[in-house]
């Protein structure tokens, strides 16, 4: 077992080791008293500031007249013994005088139980020691006082029992004496009557001494008692003793200890008693517990005790002498210094953690410091004295001048175009002021490498001076990042941004967006005419407030099922003011910003021509059937009648005309919106890129930032992922009469199987296919192709977790179709929500990813042909796809 250099205390630490219960020292493994508990101060009569710090054998060294005491060697030895084992050593009571500093070079008796316990670190090494001790030095004087006390007592039965022969051989002598003279008779009764008056004074000197050795039992600081016979009848037991058992005198003398003392019963003192009255042979006991009522309720307290046999001076057993010491101190504050311990092993633990922590973090501070200078995006370089001197250059730096010379030449002199340049001159403030300068998008015209023109080039860039030891400027560092490409895709993102406000402005629809808080947060041109107030005047107000309570009322459930989520198509009487009613079509699209509603964009078209012209065609179709059933008695009047209903249709045709007109618009709008928005998100997303390259590593760190660059990024995603399925939706809705041919259907088939052959091994599809009753289908090639690979990834995509996702593909023929069939055994649906199977942006299932775009576009490919397409489904046993081509398309 090894020792360990420990670490410094701290203060809590000694402050708490102070006041320990108990007489304590800690050391250190060179056996330096480092804390001090009060209780050993006051048991040893020292004072810390003569303890702390020293060597406990010169703070404690041998009493040169306690002969044969051998306190250092002994101690030393256990010491020793703890530092080499790791192991507890409880030593046997030792004489160890203490230093008495008030009569220098003299000592003061001392008589101690040490106890050494070993402080260990995780690796098992020692890196301090406890040290406790009880002071028993009284019960060692109490025990030879008793010992002196018995020998003067044997020695005094002894003389009794010699003057008892004595009086016993006089009175044998007594008749003999009858026949001597008088003188001689008187002469005997003097030495007699001397005799007994020496043997009345042998008992009073015996009744003093068992006085005082009464009052040494009862005074003395152990609990000590004297028991007899079989029962252990208490014959004596001293005021500690009695305190001990939380009984009075009268309570347990002249009586068996078990029935003085019942709640001993069981606990085997008894038994070890009558042992030793058997066997003659003392038991020790070391902290041995026992329950004994304090205050009223059972307790348990830990003792030292012996069980002595006490014999007259025949040999006779008078009884059994117990003599115990209340350890209870001692034993539970060496079960606090075993938690001490652990606390002190847990602490050394974690700082050895956070010291391997912060080793840990520095040597990859150190790595990414280096990463961060050769091979970071940014340009970087150190400039060196008053002329600006290149000192160093990274490669990045060096790649804007990639054929230029830079290293060991004044800034002016490898870059003169830049000497009336404003970078030049923040360089210059830097150096001499030693302020730090940051720059945004700085216009610096640079000689271009090819042809020696000036281009305009943007950058951001951070300069910082560089101190010596003396604190002095003795240099510049230069963070650059060339933001050009940013600089004109963001200058183009704000063009694209004019040209798609200009677009929406210019067209017959109010397009606006509401927050969460139902307010306004975009509204287009088109809401001036209606509100008679600037699309600027209306953001940040509310809905309510803009069109009037009337109106909010009636499209009010309709906002918050789009702010809870749901897209909506629906019409309705707006009412706005009582001189302006419009009958509105209006789309709800809500806006999903990390998971939530954020808002939702409102599309609101003007239909109020239209439900005028359906409701006078409504009143023409009224006016026919009254006019029909007067047709026997008034044909001028039906012909009227018929006249009137044929102009009703030509207006309802060219209302017709002007829906017509009103959706190639929407469709002209979405394929227009969609592909000017492209630019601007490929713009947003290159710049997101050049924000990343930018932003210093630390910052990357933060799982903030982390988070919320992820949230954009997929954002970013999401945003094109739309725009791509509007273009492909508008694209559909162009190609309606998209070209047909022969299509092989089996080989169709496995063209997709190959396109998806990833995704099936991955979820170990079994797909079976027979076409065979219709093994070519009249459609568009690209349609039907497009047709069998959303059906058949979306069977594997929605395969139910708990089975082999298993797929049957046939063909058969009727009069008008052929039906083409696709069904799985996947997680299925619920049919309640058939009627969102085929919508725009529709999705049963969120624990996929998915846009809910492929069936829409599957239906508008079928519809558009003249087909049909249905779903049978029950959830969790799969789903079954009919198709149906119109055999003549």
């Amino acid at each position: 077992m090894t020792s360990q250099t420990p670490e410094e205390l701290s203060p809590d630490f000694t402050s708490v080791f102070d006041v320990l219960p108990g007489a304590y020292l800690l050391l250190s493994p060179a056996l330096v008293i480092e804390a001090v508990s009060n209780a050993y101060l006051a048991a040893t009569l020292m004072q810390r500031e003569n303890l702390v710090g020293r060597y406990i054998f010169d703070a404690f060294p041998d009493n040169p007249k306690a002969i044969g005491a051998n306190a250092v060697h002994n101690l030393k030895q256990s010491l020793e013994q703890v530092l080499s084992s790791g192991k507890p050593h409880e030593m046997a009571p030792q004489h160890y005088d203490v230093p008495d500093h008030e009569n220098p070079g003299e000592f003061i008796e001392r008589h101690w139980l040490p106890y050494n316990v070993p402080v260990l670190d995780k690796q098992k090494r020692v890196i301090r020691i406890i040290h406790t001790v009880v002071n028993i030095t009284e019960s060692i004087q109490a025990g030879i006082r008793l010992e002196e006390s018995k020998a003067e007592t044997a020695r005094a039965q002894a003389e009794v029992a010699e003057k008892e022969l004595a009086r016993k051989q006089l009175e044998r002598n007594e008749i003999k004496l009858l026949h001597l003279n008088k003188q001689q008779l008187e002469e005997t009764n003097a030495s007699l009557s001397a005799a007994a008056l020496i043997a009345d004074e042998a008992k009073a000197t015996v009744e003093r001494e068992r006085i005082f050795l009464q009052t040494v039992l009862d005074q003395a600081p152990v609990a000590i008692g004297l028991f007899r016979g079989e029962e252990q009848v208490v014959l004596s037991a001293n005021e500690q003793l009695c305190s001990v058992w939380g009984k009075r005198p009268e309570q347990v003398l002249r009586k068996p200890l078990l029935h003085g003392v019942p709640e001993l019963r069981g606990q085997g003192f008894a038994e070890l008693m009558a042992e030793v009255a058997k066997t003659l042979v003392p038991f020790h006991g070391n902290e041995l517990p026992a329950q004994l009522h304090k205050n009223g309720k059972l307790e348990t307290s830990y003792f030292n005790f012996v069980f002595q046999p006490l014999h007259d001076p025949l040999g006779n057993l008078l009884g059994v002498l117990s003599i115990a010491i209340d350890v209870t101190a001692q034993v539970l504050s060496r079960k606090e210094v075993q938690a001490l311990n652990n606390e002190l092993e847990t602490r050394v633990a974690a700082r050895t953690r956070e010291v391997q922590l912060a080793q840990a973090k520095a040597e990859l501070h150190r790595q990414r410091l280096e990463r961060l200078f050769m091979q970071a995006p940014a340009a970087i370089c150190i400039l060196n004295g008053p002329d600006l001197v290149f000192e160093l250059v990274n490669p990045a730096y060096q790649e804007l001048f990639s054929n230029r010379v830079l290293l060991g030449k004044p800034i002016l002199e490898a870059l003169p175009e830049i000497a009336d340049n404003k970078v030049y001159s923040t360089f210059r403030h830097v150096y001499e002021t030693g302020n730090t300068h940051l720059e945004e998008n700085l216009l610096v015209p640079l000689v271009r490498k090819e042809d020696g023109v000036l281009e305009d080039r943007y950058f951001k860039f951070i300069q910082q001076a560089r101190f010596n030891e003396q604190g002095e400027v003795d240099g510049v560092l230069a963070f650059a990042f060339e933001v050009t490409t940013q600089v004109e895709a963001l200058q183009a993102s704000e063009t694209s941004a004019k040209n798609l406000r200009l677009i929406t402005d210019a067209l017959p629809v109010l397009i606006g967006y509401l927050d969460k808080e139902e307010k306004y947060r975009f509204a287009n041109q088109a809401y001036e005419a209606w509100f008679n107030q600037r699309p600027e005047e209306l953001l940040g107000r509310a809905v309510r407030d803009v069109v009037g309570e009337a109106a909010y009322n009636g499209v009010k459930v309709y906002i918050d099922r789009a702010l809870a989520g749901e897209r909506l198509d629906f019409e309705s009487r707006m009412p706005y003011r009582e001189d302006f009613v419009k009958y509105i079509r209006t789309s709800y699209v809500p806006d999903y910003r990390n998971g939530e509603v954020a808002g939702f964009y409102t599309l609101v078209n003007d239909i109020t021509e239209q439900v005028k012209a359906q409701k006078s065609v409504e009143s023409s179709e009224k006016q026919a059937k009254e006019l029909a059933a007067e047709l026997a008695v008034a044909n001028k009047e039906l012909r009227r009648a018929n006249e009137d209903i044929k102009a009703a249709n030509q207006e309802l045709s060219s209302t017709n005309q002007q829906l017509t007109r009103i959706n190639s618009d929407l469709d002209n709008f979405i394929y227009t919106a969609s592909h000017d928005l492209k630019a601007p998100i490929l713009n947003i997303e290159g710049l997101m890129k050049a924000l990343l390259d930018e932003l210093p590593a630390v910052s990357l760190q933060s799982s903030l930032s982390n988070r919320i660059i992820d949230m954009i990024l997929e954002s970013v995603q999401r945003f094109k992922r739309t725009i791509n399925h509007l273009t492909e939706i508008s694209k559909l809705q162009k190609e309606n009469d998209k070209k047909t041919s022969v299509v092989d259907l089996a080989a169709t088939i496995a063209d997709v199987q190959l396109d998806l052959a990833p995704v099936i091994e991955a979820a170990g599809a079994q797909i079976e296919v027979d076409v065979a009753q219709c093994s070519t289908i009249n459609f568009s090639e690209k349609n039907l192709r497009s047709i069998i690979y959303n059906l058949l990834s979306n069977a594997i995509k929605y395969s139910s977790p708990d089975r082999v996702p298993e797929i049957r593909v046939t063909c058969d023929a009727t009069e008008d179709y052929q039906v083409l069939t696709v069904q799985d055994n996947g997680l299925g649906m619920d049919m309640v929500q058939n009627q969102k199977l085929f919508g725009m942006f529709q999705r049963l299932h969120s624990h996929v990813d998915g846009s809910g775009i492929g069936l829409f576009m599957v239906k508008r490919m079928i519809d558009n042909a003249g087909g049909k397409i249905e779903v049978q489904s029950q959830e969790n046993e799969g789903a079954t796809f009919k198709v149906y081509f119109r055999r003549d398309s």
